[in-house]
C-alpha cells in the first residue's frame, strides 16, 4: 500500500496519517517476509526492510494504541512454503530488534538495567557476534545422533530440510562427550564469496542461470526437494544458539559457544565477549573496517547479554527477545534506471503506483522495484518513465527513490498520467477528501479486492488449505466457481468439473477435495483472523480466542457489544493489547448485516473448535495458569514488564482492567483506584511476596 503518509516525519503525523501509515507498513512488511522467507528471492535490500521496520517502531511508539493487530512487531519470518513437510518448533525461532545508531545501543543496555533492576554503574557482559547474512537453521540432536534439520518458517513452524542440512560437512553426524538427550543447535547456512564466484562460473558454463548474490544461493540450494542438488552445492554453517535442551548446563552464552566448538560444531571464530557497552562498540566499528576483506556477508553485528540467569529473567516480547539486539551497518545508495511505472490494486481497493527499476545491485541484494506512493509523490518528485534516480538503501520506504537525475532525462520522456479509474476492473477511482490516495469503488465487484479477500480466508495463517493457492483462487473466482468464503466449502461438490480444467486431473481434485474436507474443523483463533477483520491479525485473534473460548460466546458477546452493552465492551477492551480501535473494528464488523450472513453461511459448513486452554504458555501446574490478572502499583524488586512476563509464563492472562470475572489483582505500592473496586468486587488481592510464590521464585 501507499500513502502520502509515507513521506511524513514521524513526529509530525496526525493519528489518522499513522493510521494509515501502519495499514501499509504491515501489508508491505508481510509481503516481503513471503519473498524472502519462503521465495528466497527478495526484492529489496536489507537496508530497505529495516528501514520499513523501523519506521513501523517509531509509530508505534508514538501512537501506542493505534498498533495493529497485525502488527510486524509482533510477527517473525514467514509461513512454510509448500514442498516441504512442516516443522512445528519446539522452542519458538525468533527474530531481533534492530539498532543503527549507537545510541540505540546505549539505550539497549540501559532497558537491561532498568528491567533488571540494576544500578547504572553494574557493568553488563555481552557477546558481540558478526550477524551472517544466510538462511537461519535448526538441528536437532537425540541421544547425540542429529535426527532433524529445519529452517526458521515463520518463528513457529518451519521447513523440513533433513536430508539436505546433512549433505552440508560442517553439520556433525553425532556429538560425543556430555552431550543433553534432547539438543538443538541453531545457526546459520552461507556461502562464501569465492565459493560462490566459482559456482556461478559453472552455472553460466553450462548454460544454468547464475545466483544474485550468496544469501539466495545458499537459501536456494539448502531449499531443494533434491538433496543431492544441495549436496553439490558450496554450502556451509555456522552455530550460535539454542533452542529445546534438555538440561542446560552451561551458565554463560560465552561458554555455551565454547561447548560447541568442543561438540565439533563450527563458530565464527571473530565472535567475542567483551565488558559493557564502549568494548561492544569499539568491537562494531572493527568490524566494520574489516567487513570488505572478509570472504562472507554480514550485516552487523548482534549483542547478547551473557549471563543465562539475567537472559531467563529479560525473556522475550514479541517476536524478540529483551536480551539481544543487532547494531546494523549503514546503508548504501545505487542509481539506476525506471523502466516502466504501473499501478496496483490492494485489497482495500487502493491504488498503488510502483516504478519498475532496472535491476541493480547494491551492497549484494538485488533491487528491481519500488514503491512511488501516490499521484503527488510522483508528481513532487517528477519521476518519470526513462528516468535515472537515486535509490537509497535505508529510509522510510522500500526502497526510497531519493531523487531524479534531470541532466540524464530523456527527450521524449513524458510526466506520468495517474488513472482515475480502476486498472483492473474499470471502475472509477475517488479521491479520499483527507489526502492523495485513490480508491477503487468497484468493492467486491472488482477482482483486485474480491480475489484478494479469498485468498487471505485460505492462506497458511488462515484456514491453511494446501492447494489451494493464489492462481486456483483467481481462476476459481474468475469462472464463477468462488465467490464468498463459504464457496470455498462447496468446491468438492464440483469435483468432477474441476478433475476436467486444464493442468488438473483427478487426481489433483482428489488431492484439493481431500485439503478442504480436512479443514472442515478449524481452531478458533485461525477462524477469527481468516475472517479478515481489520486489525485482527493472528496475536488479536489468539487473544480474542483465548479470551472468549468458543465462537458462539465470542459472537454473542460482539453482537452485545455492538448493541450498546457498556460490559461486553469493557470487557472486550480489557483484554491485554486491546483497546479502543480494535474494540471499534471489531463492533463495525458485526454492524455490517452481510459480514452476519457470512458467518451464518460458513456455520452450515465447518465447526470451529473451542480454543485449547486459557494461555498459551500456561502447563497446567502453575497456580495462575488460565487465571486472570490485573497488575497494579509498583513493586519492590520486578519493574511490571518483568512481573507481567512472569505471569504469562506461569499461564495467566494479563488485562488492563477490574471486573467479576478478574482472578487476581496484584497491588505493589501506591495501586489507586483498581485496588478499590477489586475490594468492591470481591476480588482476591496479592501483595508481591503472594505473587511470587505463586509465580515460583525464577
Amino acid at each position: 500500500m501507499a500513502d502520502a503518509a509515507a513521506d511524513i516525519p514521524v513526529e509530525d503525523l496526525t493519528p489518522d496519517q499513522a493510521a494509515k501509515e501502519l495499514e501499509r507498513l504491515a501489508a508491505a512488511i508481510a509481503r516481503h517476509d513471503r519473498l524472502y522467507y519462503q521465495d528466497a528471492a527478495p526484492e529489496i535490500s536489507d537496508a530497505d526492510y529495516d528501514a520499513l521496520r523501523r519506521r513501523n517502531t517509531a509509530i508505534e511508539a508514538r501512537f501506542p494504541h493505534l498498533k495493529r493487530a497485525d502488527s510486524p512487531s509482533d510477527r517473525v519470518g514467514a509461513p512454510p512454503a509448500g514442498g516441504f513437510r512442516k516443522v512445528r518448533h519446539a522452542v519458538a525461532m525468533l527474530s531481533l530488534d534492530n539498532a543503527f545508531e549507537y545510541q540505540e545501543v546505549h539505550d539497549f543496555a540501559d532497558r537491561v538495567r532498568r528491567f533488571l533492576s540494576l544500578a547504572p554503574d553494574t557493568p553488563i557482559p555481552f557477546v558481540a557476534e558478526p550477524k551472517m547474512d544466510g538462511l537461519s537453521f535448526s538441528a536437532r540432536y537425540e541421544d547425540g545422533v542429529y535426527v532433524l534439520g529445519a529452517t526458521r518458517g515463520d518463528g513457529a513452524e518451519g521447513e523440513d530440510i533433513t536430508a539436505n542440512l546433512a549433505t552440508i560437512d560442517d553439520l556433525p553426524r553425532r556429538l560425543s562427550g556430555d552431550v543433553p538427550p534432547v539438543l538443538e543447535v541453531r545457526g546459520e547456512v552461507y556461502m562464501t564469496h569465492s565459493d560462490f564466484e566459482a559456482m556461478n562460473r559453472a552455472q553460466v558454463e553450462a548454460g544454468g542461470r547464475a545466483f544474485a548474490n550468496p544469501r539466495n544461493a545458499a537459501a536456494g540450494s539448502l531449499r531443494q526437494l533434491d538433496p543431492d542438488v544441495t549436496a553439490a552445492r558450496p554450502l556451509r554453517l555456522l552455530a550460535y544458539s539454542w533452542g529445546e535442551v534438555s538440561a542446560v548446563t552451561w551458565e554463560t552464552h560465552h561458554a555455551f559457544l565454547e561447548q560447541l566448538q568442543a561438540w565439533g560444531f563450527p563458530v565464527n571464530p571473530l565472535t567475542q565477549r567483551v565488558e559493557g557497552v564502549a568494548e561492544a562498540l569499539r568491537f562494531y566499528d572493527d568490524l566494520a573496517e574489516r567487513r570488505a576483506g572478509l570472504d562472507y556477508d554480514i550485516d552487523g553485528v548482534v549483542y547478547k547479554v551473557d549471563r543465562l540467569d539475567w537472559q531467563q529473567r529479560l525473556g522475550y516480547v514479541s517476536r524478540a527477545p529483551r536480551w539481544a539486539i543487532a547494531h546494523k551497518f549503514p546503508a548504501e545508495v545505487a542509481t539506476t534506471r525506471v523502466e516502466a511505472i504501473d499501478v496496483q490494486v490492494g485489497r482495500t481497493g487502493q491504488l498503488t503506483p510502483v516504478a519498475h527499476l532496472t535491476p541493480v545491485t547494491v551492497g549484494g541484494v538485488v533491487v528491481s522495484r519500488a514503491t512511488l506512493h501516490n499521484e503527488e509523490e510522483i508528481r513532487r518528485k517528477d519521476v518519470r518513465v526513462g528516468d535515472t534516480v537515486r535509490v537509497q538503501r535505508a529510509g522510510d520506504v522500500i526502497p526510497q527513490v531519493l531523487g531524479v537525475e534531470t541532466d540524464k532525462r530523456p527527450d521524449d520522456a513524458d510526466a506520468f498520467v495517474f488513472p482515475d479509474h480502476c486498472p483492473v476492473c474499470g471502475s472509477p477511482a475517488v479521491r479520499e477528501a483527507d489526502g492523495p490516495i485513490r480508491r477503487c469503488t468497484g468493492g467486491l465487484f472488482c477482482p483486485a479486492q474480491a480475489v484478494e479477500r479469498l485468498k487471505h480466508f485460505v492462506g497458511r495463517a488462515a484456514m491453511d488449505i494446501d492447494g489451494l493457492g493464489t492462481k486456483h483462487i483467481e481462476a476459481f473466482w474468475r469462472d464463477g466457481l468462488v465467490a464468498t468464503p463459504a464457496d470455498i466449502f462447496r468446491l468438492p461438490g464440483h469435483r468432477d468439473a474441476i478433475a476436467r480444467r486444464e493442468g488438473w486431473g483427478r487426481k489433483s481434485a482428489d488431492n484439493l477435495v481431500a485439503a478442504i474436507e480436512a479443514r472442515r474443523e478449524v481452531a478458533l483463533d485461525r477462524f477469527l483472523f481468516a475472517l479478515g477483520i481489520p486489525r485482527v491479525g493472528e496475536v488479536t485473534a489468539r487473544l480474542l480466542a483465548q479470551h472468549y473460548g468458543t465462537l458462539e460466546a465470542w459472537r454473542a458477546a460482539m453482537e452485545r457489544a455492538r448493541d450498546g452493552d457498556q460490559g461486553a465492551r469493557d470487557d472486550l477492551e480489557a483484554i491485554d493489547t486491546i483497546g479502543p480501535a480494535v474494540a471499534q473494528a471489531l463492533v463495525a464488523f458485526f454492524e455490517e448485516p452481510r459480514n452476519m450472513a457470512i458467518l451464518d453461511d460458513l456455520a452450515g459448513e465447518l465447526t470451529v473448535r473451542p480454543a485449547e486452554g486459557a494461555a498459551p504458555a500456561g502447563t497446567g501446574e502453575s497456580p495462575l495458569d488460565g487465571a486472570t490478572i490485573v497488575l497494579t502499583g509498583t513493586l519492590a524488586g520486578l519493574s511490571r514488564d518483568e512481573a507481567k512476563s512472569r505471569a504469562q509464563a506461569a499461564g495467566a492472562r494479563i488485562t488492563g482492567s477490574v471486573s467479576k470475572k478478574t482472578d487476581y489483582v496484584v497491588a505493589g505500592a501506591d495501586p489507586g483506584s483498581k485496588l478499590r473496586k477489586a475490594r468492591e468486587l470481591g476480588v482476591e488481592v496479592l501483595d508481591e511476596e503472594q505473587f511470587l510464590a505463586k509465580v515460583g521464585s525464577g
